[in-house]
């Protein structure tokens, strides 16, 4: 048994997923992997079934209908995670934009002591690598911007590199969570914040997936940038 296990959503990952389970337990650490697979086209969901069978006790698969966008995918595995006995869960990309080897310093810092260790782009100065500038500047001043107005001193609000006590997960009610793309990272990290969890960033490289399609889309950049401010708005509304 693993006190820590990584959630890894799904949807058409057919081209990453063998290679990003492989890196996950070929770490020094002994991780455990649960796939949120929604319904992908691309059977990535029968390719983990497969390695299942190799790897017993040490990967999972949740299968989703339908796509349903990654929040309620995480809040899929956050659920999942909690009737178990992990200590430590984490959210990751399958598209290798993180780097499998940081999963340990994250671990770590929350092992000395933080509830929530997020791998930053931005802590220190703009670490993402093979991105078009004009998406560089978009994530780094969406994260400026929610800085702003949530007040949170964290650099990288938008990051998707995050590992959680399971006592912030517990805290949280998580049925009231209500972003599910783009803006659910914020939301995250909002409501740690205002339960006053112990933050750090941990600084990362952020490497562009080299295949398969990114699912960002304006729809998902939209709801964050108006997102931020109904949702800074009802956490005055609820201290009053």
């Amino acid at each position: 048994m693993s006190d820590a296990i990584v959630i890894i959503p799904t949807f058409n990952e057919i081209e990453n997923i063998e290679a990003i389970i492989r890196a996950v337990f070929s770490q020094e650490k002994k991780f455990h992997v649960l796939v949120v697979d929604d319904n992908s086209p691309d059977l990535t969901a029968l390719k983990v079934e497969e390695l299942q069978e190799e790897f017993t006790e040490r990967l999972f698969l949740i299968k989703r209908k339908g796509k349903s966008g990654l929040g309620t995918a995480y809040i899929t595995g956050f659920k999942w995670c909690l009737q178990k006995d992990y200590e430590y869960i984490f959210e990751m990309d399958a598209d290798f934009s993180h780097d499998p080897k940081d999963l340990i310093r994250l671990y770590d810092a929350c092992k000395d002591g933080a509830d929530v260790a997020i791998g930053s782009r931005y802590v220190r100065g703009v670490n993402v690598v093979n991105w078009p500038m004009q998406r560089v500047l978009m994530s780094y001043l969406a994260s400026k911007y929610v800085r702003l107005i949530t007040r949170m001193k964290i650099h990288d609000t938008t990051a998707g590199y995050v590992c959680y006590r399971r006592s912030v997960l517990e805290a949280l009610d998580l049925d009231k969570i209500k972003f599910v793309g783009y803006a659910f990272q914020i939301e995250m990290k909002f409501k740690a914040y205002l339960n006053k969890f112990n933050i750090v960033e941990i600084p990362v490289i952020f490497l562009e997936r080299e295949r398969g399609q990114s699912k960002l889309s304006s729809g998902i950049i939209s709801e964050a940038v108006f997102g931020v401010i109904s949702m800074k708005f009802k956490s005055l509304f609820s201290k009053k």
